[in-house]
């Protein structure tokens, strides 16, 4: 089997909207390596787009959900529940970075957590307006998409968005938006296009996904928690591509002085297995009547087996630690290269939750093209790189936490000298 034939059965087949990043078709995969169906080998930076923070196929992940096999797939939590999906609440609310008495529901996907905990807000607070950020990624589905503040490709021929929603600028010192910026912008939104009294809560990123992994400031996220509080507003974090020990702490959020009403949660939380949840303060997670939230394969048994195992591996591998440690390996590298590389205009990102942003030596201006060289070059070598960015000229790097040390130095060789050879491309 070759992989450009399995592309060309693709183009036949499956539906044009469902974009690709390679055309490598994955045939077995283990820990921070890929192989494709033909053989070749391949270092992956992107974990599935955050989502095997433990790595491929993790030991204690697989034998959890063999475990689990035996015992049962689906009884749907609503009608036959089970002790397991109880047992991960108990330990979400434990570490999730609320205070007081907190609950959780589980559900599917990142873009469902999104949904519900809009619905939460919504339902607790009785208003309906919600603002989100510019540059903020939160999802396809239809709230989803209204929530994202990216056009290409989210939103494009979609049609009318759901109302209410409101975006504000995302401060970005790098690109001329500081924390005083974005407050004022804020500010004038609740004077000329929605009464605060009317928004039911503010959700947020604390490092922006799609949008470039740009870090929230911690001044601007007290501020907004005051702002929130001043006006009845829930804060709601997104911490769907950023949890899970990704930045160097269980949550993006342990970063933060303050703490949000409600967090939503997947990607890494089942280690590859689809799962997702909203954690939040108890009195606002209790508003909506019985029956108002979940869903058939909300806390599947086999996702909530497989999370348990990724909270137990976090703990015990103490990859919080490792993530620190093979950021600060990866930052130095990429600062190693600035003298010869003046398209380098920023290295950022905590933990192991990293990027690089790219212009253009001449004209100053944001360079996708150099950024996507650097990708494609990457590739040839063996090495998987995802780009992001409102403008695309963003390499974010998502290896697994668990990379082996010898795997790391391989691949940031083949970085650097796809970094170099895109210089005179």
């Amino acid at each position: 089997m070759k992989n450009a034939e399995i592309s060309q059965r693709k183009m036949q087949t499956i539906a044009r909207g469902v974009g690709m990043t390679t055309q490598v078709y994955a045939d077995r995969a283990e820990n921070s390596e890929i192989w494709d169906v033909e053989g070749r080998r391949y270092i992956d930076f992107s974990s599935g787009i955050a989502v095997v923070n433990t790595g491929h196929r993790h030991p204690r992940v697989i034998e959890a959900v063999k475990a689990q096999l035996d015992r049962f797939t689906h009884t749907c939590h609503q009608v036959v529940p089970y002790e397991s999906y109880v047992r991960l609440g108990e330990r979400l609310n434990a570490i999730a970075p609320m205070k007081g008495d907190k609950r959780t529901v589980f559900v599917t996907t990142g873009a469902e957590a999104v949904e519900n905990a809009i619905k939460i807000a919504r339902n607790a607070t009785g208003r309906q307006a919600v603002i989100a950020f510019a540059g903020g990624f939160h999802g396809r589905t239809f709230m989803g998409m209204a929530l994202t503040g990216k056009v290409q490709p989210y939103k494009a021929g979609f049609g009318a968005m759901p109302g209410d929603v409101f975006h504000a600028p995302f401060p970005v010192p790098l690109h001329g938006v500081t924390t005083a910026d974005a407050l004022a912008a804020l500010d004038r939104l609740f004077k000329a296009d929605v009464d605060p009294a009317r928004v039911a809560a503010i959700i947020i990123e604390p490092v922006q996904g799609e949008g470039g992994f740009y870090e929230v400031p911690r001044d601007f996220m007290t501020a907004l928690r005051k702002v929130c509080d001043q006006h009845g507003m829930l804060l709601i974090t997104d911490e769907v591509q950023t949890g899970f020990a990704r930045t160097g702490k269980m949550f993006a959020m342990d970063h933060h002085d303050v703490a949000p009403d409600l967090m939503t949660m997947a990607k890494s939380l089942a280690g590859g297995f689809p799962l997702a949840a909203v954690t939040g303060r108890a009195e606002l997670m209790d508003a909506p009547n019985p029956g108002g939230l979940g869903g058939t394969y909300g806390g599947s048994p086999i996702g909530v087996a497989a999370a348990h195992a990724v909270l137990d591996v976090i703990e015990d591998e103490k990859l919080c630690d490792r993530a620190n440690q093979l950021g600060a390996r990866l930052k130095q590298r990429l600062e190693s290269l600035r003298d010869d590389v003046p398209e380098i205009v920023d290295i950022r990102g905590p933990g192991f939750m990293n990027a690089v942003e790219f212009n253009d030596v001449k004209t100053r201006l944001p360079s996708a093209d150099f950024a996507n060289a650097v990708r494609l070059k990457a590739l040839e070598k063996g090495l998987i790189l995802l780009t992001c960015g409102v403008h695309g000229n963003v390499i974010r790097f998502l290896a697994p936490i668990t990379i082996q040390d010898e795997v790391l130095t391989e691949a940031l060789d083949i970085l650097e000298a796809s970094i170099r050879e895109s210089r005179t491309a």
